[in-house]
């Protein structure tokens, strides 16, 4: 109910542009920054511009993270990195509701443009208004609503903007950026982090950061204008228009992903000694690798068939590996598949390397589930060493 709210406002607010003529001297633009909210696709925020002209009476917010729940197969597209974006503007106080209504901060700050620089945004914003350019193709990392705004604001400033030095040590990566925002929610990063590629493990410099509408508030602040060499602060201060408590959310050991993943690999110990020469022995190892499996073809999809650039190169594709979809059709076939078994194992082991290597690239919630792998792919694998080896005759 809540989202179909926030649409219907949206839907209300779209088609006011009050960009029509030229705007006059006392125009001004703000940078708005709002404050993340509970819901997966706004934990990390979001930014908007505002224009307004007195003369015409015109307050408007232009907004880049739009985008339509009714597109036709929208799922699939969202998954494969075709979901289209788009710029909606509307009503600076239709605009607010949202955030009102979902009780999110918002701050505003005025940017330091002069006539012409105002002139030439508003006339980049109208020919992005245009129907055939309202649309774009989505990059979290690179092409979103707060790179967007960057991005008009260095093209109307040029030279003059000036950013801060590049910091040498201590960069945050990618992922690391977006783990801050993800710390509260211990079961969306482990997701986030299974399905992310090595693109996520680069480094994001200054000015990298600002597709996170919080860091590029920061960033943007710290950036100054050389207008005939005095130095003018880019953004004015902050203004609070809405303020809200951040959201709280309560965090229990015992739901961490962590925390459970390890109990069900103690179960599984138990199981594995107590069923090893028993039937049901397969029906639990078809259970486990039918869910391996599952993940197995995620990793594929989005290692070879998304147009997600962040999800390519994905190292987690070694222990969900395609050979644990051929074990998983050996258990449902009743063959034996020892050879396949024993090259999940050594696959599954040899992760553990690469976790030492690259250790923030790696969520620690999936040692447990790695230790599943081995245990049951290994016990499959007929190894002498392993006392839980199925008996081939009993357990296939």
């Amino acid at each position: 109910m809540k989202r179909y709210i926030i649409i219907l406002l949206i839907i209300l607010a779209t088609g006011i542009n009050g960009l029509s003529s030229p705007s006059t001297s006392d125009t001004s633009v703000y940078l708005i920054t709002c404050a993340p909210g509970t819901d997966t696709y706004s934990i990390y925020g979001h930014s908007a511009l505002r224009i307004i002209i007195p003369e015409k009476k015109s307050d408007i917010a232009y907004n880049w993270g739009v985008f339509d729940f009714s597109t036709p197969n929208f799922v699939w597209k969202f998954a494969k990195g075709r979901l289209s974006y788009m710029l909606d503007a509307g009503s600076f106080d239709s605009f607010m509701q949202i955030y009102l209504y979902e009780k999110r901060s918002v701050y505003s700050q005025e940017i330091n443009l002069e006539s012409s620089e105002i002139n030439e945004l508003i006339g980049l914003i109208k020919e992005n208004l245009k129907p055939e350019n309202k649309s774009y193709r989505y990059d979290f990392f690179y092409d979103d609503c707060s790179t967007r705004i960057r991005d008009l604001i260095e093209k109307v400033v040029g030279k003059k903007l000036i950013y801060p030095p590049d910091e040498i040590k201590n960069v945050p990566t990618f992922r690391e950026k977006v783990g801050e925002y993800q710390k509260i929610y211990p079961w969306l990063k482990m997701g986030i982090d299974l399905i992310m590629g090595t693109p996520g493990d680069k480094k994001a410099f200054f000015r990298d950061r600002m597709f996170l509408p919080i860091d590029m508030q920061n960033n943007l602040s710290r950036a100054v204008i050389n207008r005939n060499r005095k130095m003018i602060p880019l953004l004015q201060p902050a203004e609070t228009l809405l303020e809200f408590d951040p959201p709280r959310v309560k965090q229990r050991f015992y739901s961490a992903p962590i925390f459970i993943f390890t109990l069900i690999f103690i179960l599984i110990i138990f199981l594995s000694s107590l069923l090893k020469k028993h039937k049901l022995m397969r029906i639990m190892d078809s259970l486990i690798f039918t869910l391996f499996s599952i993940l197995s073809l995620l990793m594929i999809f989005f290692n070879f068939f998304t147009d997600h650039q962040q999800m390519r190169n994905n190292l987690n594709i070694i222990w969900f590996n395609p050979f644990i979809i051929i074990c998983l059709l050996c258990l449902l076939f009743r063959k034996t598949g020892q050879i396949w078994f024993r090259i999940v194992f050594i696959l599954s082991v040899v992760f553990f390397p690469v976790m030492v290597i690259f250790p923030n690239a790696v969520n620690i919630s999936f040692v447990p589930v790695i230790f599943i792998l081995a245990l049951r792919s290994s016990a499959r694998g007929n190894f002498s060493w392993n006392p839980l080896s199925v008996d081939m005759i009993a357990g296939k």
